[in-house]
């Protein structure tokens, strides 16, 4: 059987995303696999799987794409990677109004600047910036442009839920430190799902966890030509 294709998938929480390539490499016995975006470990969501060199050539013009995300913010505690998968920083007893978490999320509408975090892929003077923190290393970072559209969702101290459309290139997690940092109060990202990839939903994936041998057929239907 050949396979050829996009594949959606709903990432589990706990997983890597180069765990689903390597997963899909043994399964499929397909060499060229890619995606078009990565999630951290901790979140789940949309991953669209390039299988094939036909699909993988994609790779650039669907990392373009725009996203959409379910994130749960954790108010009152900064982490050093701005997720829940970080060292705490800072703690604050303050709790913010609703009033306040409104006023701030105004900042975080349309074109803004960010500044992306240490903990992160990104390459500067050609390394990679985690790389530099695992070290203990702070280096300037230049910010970037990206576009958001922030949508209040709930508020239940210490959590405020928010759903997000974002550009390329956006840390949802730097909207957490950043908006953390802007209520007085610290905050990081304890969890994120990812609910779109360009014009890929999440009700049109698969469960990550159903990428075994048994269900070679049922991977095989879920592929996108």
């Amino acid at each position: 059987m050949s396979f050829e294709g996009l594949l959606l998938v709903n990432k589990p929480s706990g997983k890597t995303s180069f765990s689903l390539v390597s997963t899909l490499r043994k399964l499929l016995n397909v060499r060229k696999i890619g995606h078009a975006g990565t999630l951290d470990p901790f979140a789940t969501g949309v991953m669209v799987m390039l299988i094939g060199k036909n699909y993988t050539r994609l790779s650039d013009q669907m990392l373009c794409q725009d996203k959409e995300y379910l994130a749960e913010v954790h108010l009152g505690i900064a982490t050093d990677t701005y997720d829940c998968d970080g060292k705490p920083t800072s703690t604050s007893p303050l709790i913010p109004t609703l009033e306040e978490i409104e006023s701030a999320l105004a900042h975080f509408q349309g074109e803004i600047e960010q500044q992306p975090p240490m903990f992160s892929a990104k390459k500067i003077q050609g390394k990679k910036l985690y790389e530099l923190a695992r070290k203990g290393k702070t280096i300037e970072r230049p910010s970037a442009k990206v576009y958001v559209s922030t949508h209040f969702l709930n508020y239940s101290y210490p959590y405020l839920t928010l759903r997000i459309s974002c550009s390329k290139g956006t840390y949802i997690r730097s909207i957490a430190h950043d908006l953390g940092i802007s209520l007085g109060c610290g905050a990081h990202l304890s969890a994120l799902q990812r609910l779109r990839s360009g014009t890929f939903r999440l009700e049109d994936c698969i469960d990550g966890s159903s990428l075994v041998p048994e269900n070679l057929s049922l991977i095989s239907q879920a592929l996108r030509k």
